[in-house]
């Protein structure tokens, strides 16, 4: 048995006791990419389903009626 006052110097293969396959490196890339799959459907189909009447000066328009007829109704 050594003693405390002895360092103990060990390789990187003992040190790690066991193979080192890349396995965590390809969950993640494939992870990655089933998340940015999985964003551009949703976001894909909120675009597809959403009114074509919507955005820039269609909404500004529907704002500016709705303001008046509340102010109307003062």
């Amino acid at each position: 048995m050594e003693s405390p006052e002895t360092p103990v110097h060990l390789d990187k293969v003992e040190a790690r006791s066991g193979a080192t396959p890349h396995i965590a490196r390809y969950v993640l890339v494939i992870s990655l990419a089933l998340a940015i799959v999985a964003l551009a459907a949703v976001w894909m189909t909120g675009a597809i389903n959403a009114p074509d009447d919507t955005g820039g000066t269609a909404d500004t328009a529907q704002a500016v009626q709705e303001q008046a007829q509340k102010d109307a109704a003062k």
